[in-house]
């Protein structure tokens, strides 16, 4: 029985790793399905640390296989000393592995139209790194420099600093392999990005909700009742009318947002709100009660 016992304790320690490597995995074969099932074949390239790699593949007839390893290394040796020598074995493994299956598995060429090519080429390319990513990798350097330079800087955030870095690429990629494969990358890279982001935030991506109104306690109360959801009440004063005001904030899922406007619709047709997108949430009642 204490057996038993420890051995199950032991494999609830073990799961979340467990499912960290199945990610993982999961991410190493749909990334080299889209390298080698749709962009090989085209002179397609993707952004970033990967789009590197690629191009350098192109010019040197270098197999992609060896370039992807030899340019994040310096990105791996930073996560190793910046982040933590966890994330950086797991990220250097991940790495390895899709070398290793870019090296010796076969992938049809699925499609000749350039245009599927690019777009589904780029998803299964987000979809890979998000994979990772949500397995506590990655298989693209580009996030790690990124996050790093922003940290020194004041002025560049995350997203600028993968911006700058993919427009030279791509404007290399312009000279290196002529316009219109330059802006079918473009193309991958658009919808790997936005893949990315849907596997890495998926449809529950947090959205706050600010909410200006007369009637701010029944729409409180009908939120908690009918959504789950927590709404904490800022103390305002309207800027015309100097009136004292509730203002309530809420954070729902981006399947919420149409239901959260409907209440307000019914109890304050004149109510003033506003939406923005949320990087993170953790903590409050962020989950529906009971999961």
């Amino acid at each position: 029985m204490l057996k038993t016992t420890a051995a199950r304790r032991a494999l609830r320690r073990a799961a979340p790793e467990i499912l960290n490597v199945l990610l993982i995995a999961l991410g190493i074969l749909s990334a080299s399905m889209g390298l080698h099932g749709f962009l090989r074949s085209s002179n397609f390239i993707d952004g970033g640390v990967t789009g590197v790699s690629m191009l350098a593949a192109k010019i040197t007839r270098i197999p992609l296989s060896v370039w992807l390893p030899v340019v994040n290394l310096p990105f791996l040796a930073l996560a190793y000393r910046q982040i933590g020598a966890a994330f950086a074995l797991r990220s250097a493994a991940a790495i390895a592995g899709l070398s290793v299956v870019l090296a010796t598995v076969h992938f049809p060429d699925v499609t000749p139209d350039l245009v599927l090519t690019a777009v589904f080429g780029g998803l299964f390319i987000g979809a890979g790194i998000g994979f990772a990513v949500r397995g506590g990798a990655v298989l693209d350097g580009t996030e790690i420099a990124a996050l790093l330079i922003s940290k020194r800087s004041h002025l560049l955030k995350v997203g600028d600093v993968i911006l700058i870095f993919n427009v030279i690429l791509f404007v290399a990629a312009m000279s290196l392999l002529g316009v219109e494969e330059a802006l079918y990358s473009i193309l991958t890279y658009v919808a790997a990005a936005r893949t990315l982001d849907f596997v890495i935030h998926g449809i529950e991506e947090f959205t706050a909700i600010t909410i200006v109104s007369r009637a701010s306690g029944e729409i409180a109360a009908n939120v908690l009742a009918h959504l789950g959801r927590g709404v904490t009440v800022y103390k305002g004063r309207g800027g015309l009318s100097a009136e004292d005001q509730d203002i309530l904030l809420c954070v729902v899922t981006r399947l919420e947002i149409g239901r959260v406007k409907s209440i307000v619709r019914k109890l304050d047709p004149g109510a003033f709100v506003t939406t923005h997108a949320l990087a993170d949430v953790d903590g409050g009642m962020v989950k529906r009660r009971g999961h």
